[in-house]
C-alpha cells in the first residue's frame, strides 16, 4: 500500500485536529479567538483551506502540497516589501506549509455584474506592476524560497522539460499530436532565440503570479480597483516580470472576443506605464508579447504539476489537456494564444 497522498491526510480527523490546535495557538499568539465550529469547505490535490470565525472575523488556514509550498514562505517575504497589496498572515509555520490569512473581503469576479472586467484590469495591473517592481531587489531571497527559477536564460531549458511532459499525451492523441510534437522539436532553436532576445529587453525578473485572474484579486468595492491585494500565489515563479500579463491579458481577451481589441490594448499599455523610464514604449511591447508567449511554457509546467497530484479519472475529466494546450498555443501566431 502506497503512502497516503496530501489530499488523503489533510482529510483525517487527525490532521484536522493537529490544524485546529496550531490554529487556535497562532490566534491567540495575535490576541485573537475563535468563535465557531472549524469549516473545511475544500480539500484540493495541491492545498486545503479551514475557515473559522473569530472575534476578528472570519480566518482561513492553508496547507499546500510540496509542490506549492513556497507560497508559504513567499507570503512572509510579501508582507515585508508590500504589505499594502497582499494579505497579511496571521500566522505561518514553514515546516509543514501552513498559513493562516484574514478574510479579504470580496473579490474582482464578485464585481462584475457592476464593473466590466477590462474597465478593472486596466486599473488593477498598475498596482501589480508597482508590486513588481518594489520585489526586483529580491529576486535571490525568492529562489531561495523555492520559487522556481523561469528567467529567460533558463527558459529553453524549460521548454525541453514541458516537451518531456506533454510528449506521452501527444502520443496517444495519434497523427496530429505526433505533428503537433513534431513541430514544437522543429521549433527548439525559434524558441531559443525568443527567450535570447528577451533577456536582451527591458524588464528584470521579478515575482510572477502565474495565474493573475479575477478570481485572485481582492476588491473591497466596485470602486476600489486603485488598491487592491493579490492573493493565492501557489503558482508564483520568478520570471520576466511582464510574463504576469498572458493570463490577464487572456481573460480579457476572451472577454472581448479579439486580442488587437483596444481593451486589450488599454489593459497591455496601462501595465507597461509603469515602465515608461526603462524603454521606449515600443521596446516594452516587444518585451511584454515575448515573455507572455514563452509564459506559456511556464503554464505547461504549473499545470503539469496539478496534474501529477490528481488522481487519474479527476485529470481525465478536467486537467489533462492542459499542459498539452499551453505548450501547444507557444506556436500559436498570437502572443497570447489563437491564430
Amino acid at each position: 500500500m502506497g503512502a497516503m497522498s496530501s489530499a488523503e491526510i489533510w482529510g483525517s480527523a487527525e490532521w484536522r485536529g493537529a490544524a485546529t490546535a496550531w490554529l487556535d495557538d497562532g490566534l491567540a499568539d495575535a490576541g485573537i479567538e475563535r468563535t465557531g465550529e472549524v469549516e473545511q469547505p475544500h480539500v484540493r490535490p495541491w492545498a486545503t483551506v479551514l475557515r473559522a470565525p473569530t472575534t476578528a472575523g472570519p480566518v482561513w488556514l492553508k496547507a499546500t502540497a510540496p509542490g506549492t509550498s513556497a507560497e508559504i514562505g513567499l507570503y512572509a517575504l510579501l508582507r515585508e516589501v508590500v504589505p499594502d497589496q497582499v494579505l497579511q498572515p496571521i500566522a505561518i509555520d514553514l515546516e509543514r506549509s501552513w498559513i493562516v490569512l484574514p478574510d479579504g473581503g470580496p473579490r474582482l469576479d464578485d464585481w462584475l455584474t457592476e464593473v466590466d472586467l477590462a474597465e478593472a484590469m486596466a486599473e488593477i495591473v498598475p498596482a501589480y506592476a508597482r508590486l513588481q517592481r518594489a520585489l526586483v531587489p529580491h529576486t535571490d531571497r525568492m529562489l531561495a524560497l523555492g520559487l522556481a527559477d523561469m528567467r529567460p536564460a533558463m527558459l529553453p531549458q524549460r521548454f525541453e522539460e514541458a516537451l518531456a511532459v506533454v510528449a506521452p499525451d501527444l502520443e496517444r492523441a495519434g497523427e496530429e499530436g505526433r505533428r503537433a510534437y513534431e513541430q514544437l522539436l522543429a521549433a527548439h532553436d525559434t524558441v531559443g532565440s525568443w527567450c535570447g532576445e528577451l533577456a536582451g529587453l527591458p524588464g528584470a525578473a521579478s515575482v510572477d503570479h502565474s495565474d493573475l485572474h479575477q478570481w485572485n484579486v481582492l476588491i473591497g468595492r466596485p470602486d476600489g480597483m486603485a488598491r487592491p491585494r493579490f492573493y493565492d500565489w501557489g503558482d508564483a515563479v520568478v520570471a520576466h516580470a511582464f510574463a504576469s500579463m498572458l493570463v490577464p491579458l487572456w481573460f480579457v481577451q476572451e472577454h472581448v472576443g479579439d486580442i488587437s481589441d483596444p481593451r486589450v490594448v488599454r489593459v497591455r499599455d496601462a501595465y507597461l506605464a509603469e515602465f515608461d523610464d526603462l524603454a521606449p514604449r515600443r521596446e516594452l511591447v516587444r518585451a511584454l508579447e515575448l515573455a507572455c508567449r514563452t509564459g506559456k511554457i511556464v503554464r505547461t509546467l504549473t499545470w503539469a504539476r496539478a496534474v501529477e497530484s490528481l488522481a487519474g479519472a479527476e485529470v481525465e475529466a478536467e486537467f489533462a489537456r492542459e499542459p498539452y494546450m499551453s505548450v501547444d498555443s507557444l506556436l500559436d501566431d498570437a502572443y497570447l494564444g489563437g491564430d
